[in-house]
């Protein structure tokens, strides 16, 4: 049987449950996925996808940086975090006072932790001024 080099816990990133489990790491390699049993959301339990769902992880063409262009007729480029922000804030800014802020809708996921999902639907309320959120329940 293998051997882990650490074990990792941390939260399920396939649905708003919160489930909870450890990432078992070899060779900075996630080789086996298991269930937290001190906790009080699955108890150690795990859908199927939590369990056996974490190949994308090491895929070679997963997104690991904001990609950006600036016309559509160019490629996208890699840009950092922080460029990638200021030209989002700056851009959903201009929108909202040209606008109005019913001129801006939120769209969350199901693949969102409820924290996320209500840090969204806030930042829509509170700092764009609308209540144009919606949720997409399917997975």
């Amino acid at each position: 049987m293998v051997q882990a080099d650490r074990v990792i816990e941390t939260t399920c990133p396939f649905c708003g449950v919160g489930c909870q489990m450890d990432l078992h790491i070899k060779d900075e390699q996630i080789f086996r996925v298991s269930g937290c049993f001190n906790n009080e959301v699955n108890f150690g339990n795990l859908c199927v996808k939590g369990r056996f769902g974490y190949d994308f992880v090491h895929a070679p063409d997963r997104l690991t940086e904001p990609l950006m262009r600036d016309s559509r007729k160019e490629p996208f480029k890699s840009t950092s975090w922080n460029k990638a922000l200021k030209i989002v804030a700056t851009r959903l800014r201009k929108i909202r006072d040209q606008d109005g802020p019913n001129s801006v809708a939120i769209l969350t996921s199901a693949k969102c932790t409820n924290e996320e999902n209500y840090l969204l639907q806030k930042f829509a309320r509170a700092v764009i001024g609308t209540n144009n959120v919606d949720h997409c329940a399917r997975l």
